[in-house]
């Protein structure tokens, strides 16, 4: 039966754009500049290209259980709850690794702005840590509204800075244009995957729509087209623009808005990132905060996480932990101990790894949908060598997924048969429908 009210085919695109676009456009352009140089457009391309059918796979299997269960949900009715788990510890502990690149990313277009070191961007980026904190702690969210309104201004300033910036490209930029090698545009592509992740996103917006199997897969196509154009042009301009620069600099954009506006752009490019970091991360943060507390209702993770036995109130002992976690990994970022590239590496990790259990989910459960299990088939083989390149980043999930497998089969019997659906459809409830409900 079809919701009388819910989302359309315009909010709808709107929202899944939102899943997909985040702070890493404000800075993995760079970060896969330096990896692969010119070349790493062929990475971009290769990602748009492959996101298609990766989205297209999600849209259809979310039309078809629009549950807003998730990629755990899909992989406990395909392959049992016993697996499913690692997809619930992917998720909550990318947050902290996550969490932190968003951070640093808004703080280091602050520091650009204001003239200051690498010292004050950390100390910026703890600060933006601290009031998600206590945004979520008090249970202030922000509105679906206002998170639509961020996003949609970083499109229309990545659109005005790709328009701009468009007529300075220098084709000697160029060249040469595969300095490392094939194996680098690879590595590239491990990079950009945290730019990517987000379409499994769509499983837990399905439910929000007022006809799903309709409105969802226009939606999920018309987010891909809007996204593609926005991170191929951006990803053009950056290499055409800065040249050598693009691989050394970690915020482009404010040296893409400089040389066309001049030094005011700098506060206009700070001013966005922080707006921008500050929607993520407190959306993050609430999410995880809300899967640590049903993961540990369920016996998936430790009851000593949940705050409260039926999951109502602020989920406070999960945000702490994951908050404290963030902050700790902040904090060695500051020391030098792990730098950008290997949060945002770590976190693509794990998310591809989600990625890679929904699309598995996708050949056992599209039943009779030949070319959807075709494109889910060929999907899991791209992902799964984006994995590989992920290189010794693909340790985390290897341990996470070794870790909740563990801790699964020791805990108490009356947890065993739970089905992890519902952790997921706890943090819809919690988070999705509440944060991005417009």
């Amino acid at each position: 039966m079809e919701r009388q009210s819910g989302l359309g085919v315009g909010t709808g695109t709107a929202l899944c754009i939102g899943a997909v676009l985040g702070p890493g456009a404000l800075t993995l352009t760079s970060a896969a500049a330096a990896a692969a140089g010119p070349a790493s457009i062929v990475a971009w391309l290769g990602l748009v290209a492959v996101s298609l059918p990766i989205a297209w796979v999600f849209a259809a299997l979310s039309a078809r259980h629009p549950d807003g269960g998730g990629v755990a949900a899909f992989t406990g009715r395909a392959f049992g709850p016993f697996l499913a788990a690692p997809v619930g510890w992917w998720f909550y502990w990318a947050v902290p690794l996550g969490v932190p690149a968003a951070a640093l990313i808004g703080g280091q277009y602050a520091a650009v702005a204001a003239g200051w070191g690498r010292t004050a961007a950390s100390v910026v980026a703890l600060l933006v840590l601290a009031a998600a904190y206590g945004s979520n702690l008090v249970g202030l969210r922000l509105s679906g509204r206002m998170q639509l309104l961020m996003v949609g201004l970083l499109a229309a300033l990545l659109a005005v800075t790709i328009t701009v910036s468009g007529t300075h490209v220098q084709p000697t930029h160029f060249a040469p244009f595969l300095p490392h090698g094939w194996n680098s545009v690879g590595i590239a592509a491990g990079i950009l995957f945290f730019a990517f992740a987000g379409w499994e996103a769509v499983s837990h917006l399905a439910a929000e729509f007022s006809t799903p199997r309709r409105d969802l897969p226009r939606a999920t196509l018309l987010a891909w087209g809007i996204v593609s154009v926005l991170y191929l042009g951006l990803a053009y301009v950056t290499i055409g623009v800065l040249g050598p620069r693009a691989a050394t600099t970690t915020t482009p954009l404010t040296l893409l808005l400089e040389q066309d506006f001049g030094a005011p752009a700098r506060a206009v490019a700070a001013t966005a990132a922080l707006l921008l970091t500050f929607g993520a991360v407190n959306a993050y943060l609430a999410g995880a905060s809300r899967l640590g507390e049903a993961l540990g209702r369920q016996g998936a993770m430790p009851r000593g996480i949940t705050t409260q036995p039926t999951g109502a109130g602020v989920p406070r002992r999960s945000l702490t932990v994951v908050t404290l976690a963030s902050v700790s990994i902040t904090m060695a970022a500051a020391l030098g101990l792990i730098g950008l590239d290997g949060l945002l590496r770590a976190t693509s990790a794990c998310l591809a790894a989600v990625t890679l259990a929904g699309l598995a989910s996708a050949t056992v459960l599209l039943r009779g949908r030949t070319l959807l299990r075709i494109s889910a088939a060929v999907s899991c083989g791209v992902v799964g060598t984006v994995l590989v390149f992920c290189g010794p980043f693909l340790l985390v999930p290897t341990v996470l997924a070794a870790a909740a497998i563990g801790f699964r089969a020791v805990s108490s019997t009356g947890d065993a048969g739970t089905d992890s659906a519902a952790v997921r459809r706890d943090v819809v409830a919690g988070d999705r429908a509440e944060d991005l409900t417009v």
